[in-house]
């Protein structure tokens, strides 16, 4: 069949009706036909693929992507992913406990508490017998049961006592003689013993056993045990005589002792160690205004109080305190002291005889003392208790004058500001309040989320500034006007304290501030940069302590819990 050649594209201009007759070639494949919708019905989607060009069914939009096997997976399973041989099992969230119960309760009654459920009762097997059993598990005993077995009980109990008024019974008379005498059991009250007669030593022991009984009772109704101190306060004079031959006593100031000039120097040397105390030394205090005397609270129970000026050696131990002495703090003229210890005491101390003048407690340890430094007022104690209260007494009458009661953890300092009116607090909370004086009201409550414990706070020499040694080893500074504002500038930093209440003080200039730390050092810094001037290798153990001569301007005293006080220039 001659078939006609195509002719090529006509113009635009040609008329339709002169264009040849084209005639199609029919098309041949080998593949049957298929219908598009049938062929899409069972492939997996990309998930590469923006586009989807038919409607997918929920199985084969979720359902999961073939690939190739893991390299290093043994008859198709991670081995990295594995804890079973079959896989991965995750750990059932059911106390061992709850399973027994449920898995007994299931062989026994046919059915168990569905663990998977979200409703709180569902259950799981023969539900008839859920409803006959009231849904009991074998661990529990029904009220109804419980009724037929006390019933059994009592019946039983009847049952023995007939026996036991008819006589043993003829089928086994031993059991039943075993049975009236073994009714209770060994543990249902005490046996009737049989009185045997002593020896003539057991006899005399008895009586004297008898006679000091009687004594501690009498010693008791008497109250002799309650009026009997716990522990003899006492002390011990160290140095050669206790007045000198002009009839001077030995805390009495040198003559000549005054400041030369104004200006302090950071210390650069070692030059004489006080050892005397057998465990760690856990505060020092120099004598107000002279410093020619240094007071020492050890852990060890002793206070002792040590010669500065002359000849260097210990003068009077001061022993009252049953456990560790906590803090210390002299009175404005140094003749007295205060010593907190961990055995709830407060004493009151004579500096020069070393009596105790009156003692104070209130069932709780006192973490710091702390006198009214006003002259008018050097007989009102201020102590920061373990249990979260401020207690003020008056030391004349030894009665409570007033409990500043806000914190919420042990008060650990107490800071007088504002011309002795107001004072600030730090406690464990990690918080600072600032009362007035006698007004158990807070005026001021500093709490911040950045905050840590500050177990050491001291005031700068002009009175406007306080410094205190937070547990995030660093030091802040508040000021002490009327907002007692953080002044985030003026922040010190660089030694390790956290975990110790090392103290922080000041230069009586106010030029250097100074810490110790928990790696035995005292650091220095300037105040006004707050960079660090100079760091001294002081103890082997945590430096706790460090005071600043008042007036020997390079001078330095630190203690540390290696046992050691030492002095520095």
């Amino acid at each position: 069949m001659d078939l006609q050649q195509p002719s090529p594209p006509s113009s635009p201009s040609s008329s339709p009706s002169s264009s040849p007759l084209r005639i199609p070639l029919p098309s041949k494949t080998s593949a049957p036909s298929v219908n598009p919708t049938l062929r899409n019905l069972h492939k997996p989607i990309d998930p590469v693929q923006h586009a989807v060009t038919f409607n997918p069914t929920y199985d084969q939009l979720w359902a999961p992507i073939y690939g190739p096997p893991h390299p290093f997976a043994k008859d198709g399973i991670v081995q990295g992913m594995c804890n079973h041989k079959l896989g991965f099992v995750e750990n059932a969230a059911i106390e061992p406990f709850v399973f027994d119960e449920q898995y007994n309760t299931f062989h026994k009654y046919g059915y168990a508490a569905y663990p998977s459920a979200s409703a709180c009762y569902n259950y799981v097997g023969d539900l008839d017998a859920l409803w006959e059993n009231d849904a009991i598990s074998v661990y529990n005993i029904p009220q109804h049961e419980q009724k037929k077995q006390k019933l059994k009980k009592k019946a039983l109990e009847s049952e023995e006592n007939e026996d036991a008024e008819v006589g043993p019974s003829v089928e086994n008379p031993t059991s039943q003689e075993w049975l009236m005498k073994n009714r209770k059991s060994p543990w249902a009250g005490k046996k009737e013993r049989v009185q045997i007669e002593l020896t003539e030593e057991q006899k005399k022991y008895a009586e004297e056993y008898a006679e000091k009984n009687a004594e501690k009772k009498a010693e008791k109704e008497r109250g002799g045990g309650r009026d009997k101190p716990e522990f003899a306060d006492k002390s011990t004079f160290h140095g050669k005589e206790e007045h000198d031959y002009q009839g001077r006593s030995w805390i009495a100031p040198p003559k000549d002792a005054k400041a030369t000039n104004d200006h302090c120097y950071i210390p650069k040397r070692w030059v004489h160690t006080w050892s005397g105390h057998t465990k760690g030394v856990s505060a020092i205090r120099f004598f107000p205004k002279h410093g020619h005397l240094l007071l020492s609270a050890g852990m060890d129970t002793k206070v002792k109080i040590w010669d500065v000026f002359n000849s260097g050696k210990c003068m009077r131990t001061y022993m009252g305190h049953s456990k560790a002495v906590r803090d210390i703090s002299f009175s404005n003229d140094g003749t007295k002291f205060l010593s907190a210890g961990y055995d709830k005491n407060i004493k009151y101390w004579d500096t020069e005889t070393g009596k105790v003048i009156s003692t104070f407690s209130t069932g709780k340890i006192p973490y710091v003392v702390k006198l009214n430094p006003d002259e008018d007022k050097q007989n009102i104690l201020l102590a920061g208790m373990s249990d979260k209260k401020i207690v003020q007494w008056d030391m004349n009458s030894g009665e409570i004058m007033q409990e500043y009661d806000q914190h919420l953890g042990a008060v650990n300092t107490i800071t007088f500001v504002d011309n002795n009116r107001r004072f600030v607090t730090s406690s464990d909370d990690k918080s600072l309040h600032v009362w007035e004086f006698g007004i158990p009201v807070v005026i001021k409550h500093i709490s911040e989320p950045h905050m840590h414990s500050m177990p050491s706070i001291s005031l700068h020499p002009n009175s406007n500034w306080l410094v205190a040694q937070s547990l995030d080893n660093q030091i802040l500074s508040y000021s002490t006007r009327e907002r007692f504002q953080l002044n985030k500038k003026k922040r010190f930093a660089g030694h390790i304290t956290a975990g110790y209440s090392c103290q922080v003080n000041f230069s009586p200039d106010g030029r250097f501030v100074m810490s110790g730390d928990g790696e035995g050092r005292c650091w220095f810094w300037d105040w006004k940069s707050c960079k660090v001037f100079r760091t001294l290798k002081c103890h082997e153990g945590v430096c706790i302590g460090c005071e600043w001569h008042p007036l020997e301007q390079s001078k330095v005293a630190t203690c540390g819990w290696d046992g050691m006080i030492k002095y520095w220039d």
